[in-house]
């Protein structure tokens, strides 16, 4: 009765975006959970055996008893947080329509959203490709600091240096050179406060 919703609270939960969850459980893609959670169809039996392994519920609580309703304490610790894909300009960073997933984190981490990485530019600094970076949004940076940054439509992740008008986005990787905005126009979008590693 209450598999679709549980599943996918138990998946938001524990920080899982469908794409991580999908290649964990070995699908191509993320559509198979996406039917799960929408109870257009169910995982079998061996599925659902790894899901209770996985979440630490067993198999009739999936079924039986309302997750969400039942962890509301929890819920009150925990902040929701969207996961924005690339973002397009003169939208609202928060529109609805760059959203596409939600994590569950605790409070003390004061984020408004969260960003999937794409490249390798961030090594150094630990910030591996798929990883989910929290984002708090603000529109200034301290020489420094790590941040996500609006360029050509699209957001990028690198440590943030202003001099006398002169921008600097520095890479933590050798391989890539840093970008410099001579004009010093840049559309900060936030600061980096943390990151969720995604590793199997």
């Amino acid at each position: 009765m209450y598999l679709a919703k549980n599943l996918k609270y138990l998946r938001l939960k524990n920080g899982f975006s469908q794409d991580y969850l999908a290649d964990k459980l070995g699908y191509k893609s993320y559509t198979t959970i996406q039917k799960w959670e929408m109870g257009t169809s169910e995982p079998s039996l061996g599925i659902l055996n790894k899901l209770s392994e996985l979440y630490n519920v067993d198999m009739h609580t999936l079924y039986s008893i309302d997750l969400e309703g039942s962890n509301n304490s929890d819920n009150e610790n925990t902040n929701r947080i969207p996961l924005l894909g690339t973002i397009a300009a003169g939208l609202p960073i928060l529109a609805e329509e760059n959203i596409e997933d939600y994590f569950y984190i605790d409070k003390s981490i004061k984020a408004d959203f969260a960003l999937r990485i794409k490249g390798d530019s961030m090594l150094r600094a630990g910030i591996f490709p798929n990883d989910i970076v929290f984002i708090k949004k603000q529109e200034m940076l301290e020489n420094g600091e790590i941040g996500a940054i609006l360029i050509e439509n699209e957001a990028t992740l690198k440590k943030f240096y202003r001099n006398n008008g002169t921008v600097v986005l520095q890479p933590e990787n050798d391989k890539y050179q840093p970008i410099i905005l001579t004009n010093g126009n840049v559309k900060i979008l936030g600061k980096l406060v943390a990151v969720l590693n995604i590793r199997d």
